[in-house]
């Protein structure tokens, strides 16, 4: 029985993984898209979405609540000036996860995530 499960531990310890995640969410909104595993492409979707949530409302308080997610002001600034009014119209599912080929060294599964236009 698999029980408190709520996140993939990506086999790393707690201060690594959300490091990680951190630098993927900075790399997926400041270049809109990216190519990593299936496991870190589900798991960064977790964390994305509520701060896209966050960032269509814009008051300072979630400006700085973004920033202090994300750890980086300029990617702060893009997605709540540039990706989040992209999105006013939409109750949920900004990102995509397109699934791709396996990778050829160690078959790890691959999948790029990108914010829907």
């Amino acid at each position: 029985m698999r029980k408190h499960d709520k996140f993939r531990v990506l086999g790393r310890e707690k201060g690594q993984r959300s490091a990680l995640i951190r630098s993927l969410v900075r790399s997926l909104v400041i270049h809109e898209g990216i190519t990593t595993t299936e496991a870190k492409a589900k798991e960064l979707r977790k964390f994305i979405e509520p701060l896209v949530t966050k960032a269509k409302n814009g008051t300072l308080a979630n400006r700085r609540l973004i920033s202090s997610r994300i750890g980086d002001p300029k990617a702060a600034k893009k997605l709540v000036d540039v990706i989040a009014p992209a999105h006013k119209a939409r109750n949920g599912g900004y990102t995509r996860v397109i699934k791709l080929p396996l990778r050829k060294s160690d078959g790890a599964r691959m999948a790029h995530i990108q914010f829907v236009k």
